[in-house]
This record gives C-alpha cells, structure tokens and sequence, in this order.
C-alpha cells in the first residue's frame, strides 16, 4: 500500500495542519497555484513533491510543466490544474486517474474508469468552500481516493 498526498492552491499559504496531514506519505503531489517556491521546500520536508504550474503562479514558476504523469505501484496518474485543459482522452492513454485543482472545490469522481480527483484548496479559505487536502492510496494497482477537510478555524 502506497499513500500519496494531494494538495493544491495553497497560493503561499502552507498551513501547520496540512502540513501535519501529509505526514506518513510516500509522495506528495501539488496540482498548482503554489504562490511561492518556499510551499515547495517546505512539503519537501515531509515527502518528495511534483508540482504542476497553477494559472497564477507568476514567472518563479516557469520552470515547473503545467502537466505531469506521476507513475506509483504501476499506476499511472495525470497531474495539471485546470481540468477543462485536459487534451487527452486519460482512459485511452492508460491513465487511472486525473488530479487538478484550480476550483477549490473537492471532488472524488469516476469517468469511464478513471479515477477524477480534486482535493480542494489547501490555502486561504475561499467562499464557503472548506479548506482541505486529499489522498490517495494505491493497493495492488487499485486507487482510492480520501478528501481530509482541515480543522483552521
């Protein structure tokens, strides 16, 4: 079993206590909108990260894709952040799941069996929207997917 934390739009904001929630995970996987290269370095602490460059991560972020394939346990995972620019059929390409970010708004789904996950927004709180992470976990080859809604009163 392989755990895989999932956080986006922090926008520079890493909270203490998704910090505390991503503890244990063997990766961490960040689906854009960082805000500032110091968010990077500090869920590098806790596991290794990739990163995809959020529509408002200004040119510190140039260097980071906008898209990213992260491969774990012989499940493969497309990582980009506004999941109305995906230009490929994930099913057809082998894909078992497409994790974004960009709404802000949680969301575990299935299509056409794969795996469609959004874990929110980790960052300032927006709207009414809760402030949350994700994760996911690989079992021989099969992905399930927990939305952890962080305690930031």
């Amino acid at each position: 079993m392989t755990v895989i934390g999932v956080i986006s739009d922090t926008h520079g904001l890493l909270r203490p206590e998704a910090i505390e929630a991503l503890r244990g995970v063997r990766k961490i996987i960040h689906a854009g909108d960082v805000g500032e290269p110091k968010v990077l370095r500090e869920l590098e602490k806790v596991a290794p990260v990739v990163a995809v460059r959020g529509n408002v991560d200004g040119a510190w972020a140039n260097h980071i894709p906008t898209s990213q394939v992260v491969e774990v346990d012989d499940v493969s995972i497309y990582v980009l952040h506004i999941l109305e620019e995906l230009d490929l059929k994930p099913e057809a390409a082998g894909f078992s799941a497409v994790v974004y970010g960009h709404s802000h708004q949680p969301k575990v789904e299935q299509k056409n069996g794969v795996l469609y996950f959004n874990p929110g927004s980790a960052g300032a709180r927006r709207f009414r929207l809760p402030v949350s992470i994700g994760k996911l976990t690989v079992t021989r080859g099969r992905l399930s997917a927990q939305i952890i809604e962080l305690d930031v009163r």
